[in-house]
């Protein structure tokens, strides 16, 4: 298994950017690759992949150095099928309890410090070059496990889940966190919501718990550094749909002309 730059980095206190990635585009990943990203977060949890096609974005990614993050989804089987499939990391959605961070954790570590079962004929064993203990030990020393904080109750319990051992980061995933806070319509602008975010953030640094975050556009994700992020998933639908969004009212502008 390669090294995990992304969590190498963060572990060193830098900062790191990444994409969220929902529609199956090989070209896309390669894209983010050779513009410098640092990872690709695939979406398994609202995005569109069969399981052969998240291994397949999994293997584009690291044909270009990006570092592939799945999303997961509800499913007890994903976490252990995204990291069968080659994943550096799991991002886990709608953890609210300390119990549930720990369940996160033995999901995705293999033994002795989770029960994650244990193939070696996998893409990240090398199809069965790689076994034994040297692989198991690097395997748990280089998977990521972010949670996501992206309720209410997962906030007021930010503490006991970020601090569970093997946590490496957690997430706040502001539009959850605004609807489930009643804010549908304001959404995470709302002062309400953003006091909170702001206090996820000063906890994270109180405990050392690096904080990661979604932002809309590269404004969004240089806020979110401004603030303490060290890690950013710019969401790249958003991205595409102001990009063409652009051209089309720039042709507009020309056909006013």
């Amino acid at each position: 298994m390669m090294k995990n730059a992304t969590k190498e980095k963060i572990k060193r206190g830098e900062q790191v950017l990444g994409a969220f990635l929902g529609i199956n585009s090989p070209p896309l990943v390669e894209m983010l690759g050779y513009a410098g990203f640092d990872f690709v977060l695939i979406d398994d949890e609202h995005g569109a992949f069969s399981p052969s096609e998240l291994e397949n974005i999994i293997r584009t990614a690291d044909s270009v150095g990006v570092d592939p993050i799945v999303r997961v989804s509800y499913d007890p089987s994903s976490i252990q099928k995204a990291l069968d499939r080659g994943a550096k990391g799991v991002q886990v959605p709608m953890v609210n309890t300390k119990e549930e961070a720990l369940e996160v954790v033995k999901r995705a570590k293999f033994p002795p410090y989770g029960n994650r079962g244990v193939s070696y004929s996998t893409r990240p064993a090398r199809y069965g070059k790689e076994s034994g203990k040297p692989y198991l030990d690097e395997s748990n020393e280089n998977v990521m496990i972010i949670v996501h904080i992206e309720t209410k109750t997962a906030a007021s319990n930010f503490e006991a889940i970020a601090t569970v051992p093997g946590i490496d980061l957690a997430f706040i995933g502001s539009t959850d966190l605004s609807v489930n806070m009643g804010y549908q319509l304001e959404g995470a602008s709302h002062p309400d919501v953003q006091k909170v975010i702001n206090h996820l953030f000063t906890q994270g640094k109180e405990l050392g718990v690096p904080i990661g975050t979604v932002a809309g556009n590269s404004a969004a994700a240089n806020d979110a550094f401004d603030k303490g992020a060290q890690y950013v998933g710019v969401i790249l639908n958003n991205v595409i749909t102001s990009a063409l969004n652009e051209v089309v009212s720039s042709k507009a502008k020309q056909s006013v002309k």
